[in-house]
């Protein structure tokens, strides 16, 4: 069962390394968006916009729902907002020890 575990988490932080992913779950997180309006707030081609809402489809961490012509995703669990926060905080953390690591040689 351990195994399984780590398999899961570890394929799921695969499918958030990307920074174009990064950054749809990230308008997603505003509520549900179609192909069209993640391309417009992106400005990138919809090709690209569908490849990785394809795999953020097959890692379950969005959702994609039929609305006429067009499909609306949205995120499968709002904890990923939660995570996409935890992990922003962490960088400014790594970002402020640096900058203090950086006044401190300054000031030698």
């Amino acid at each position: 069962m351990g195994g399984e575990l780590q398999q899961f988490k570890a394929d799921f932080f695969k499918a958030l390394s990307h920074p174009l992913r990064i950054h749809i779950l990230e308008i997603l997180s505003d509520g549900e968006k179609s192909v069209q309006e993640i391309q417009d707030a992106l400005n990138k081609e919809g090709s690209a916009i569908s490849q990785q809402l394809s795999v953020l489809r097959a890692k379950n961490i969005v959702v994609g729902i039929k609305d006429g012509k067009r499909v609306l995703y949205s995120l499968r669990d709002p904890m990923i907002l939660d995570l996409l926060i935890v992990a922003k905080k962490i960088f400014n953390n790594h970002l402020i020890d640096t900058i203090s690591m950086l006044e401190e040689l300054d000031d030698q």
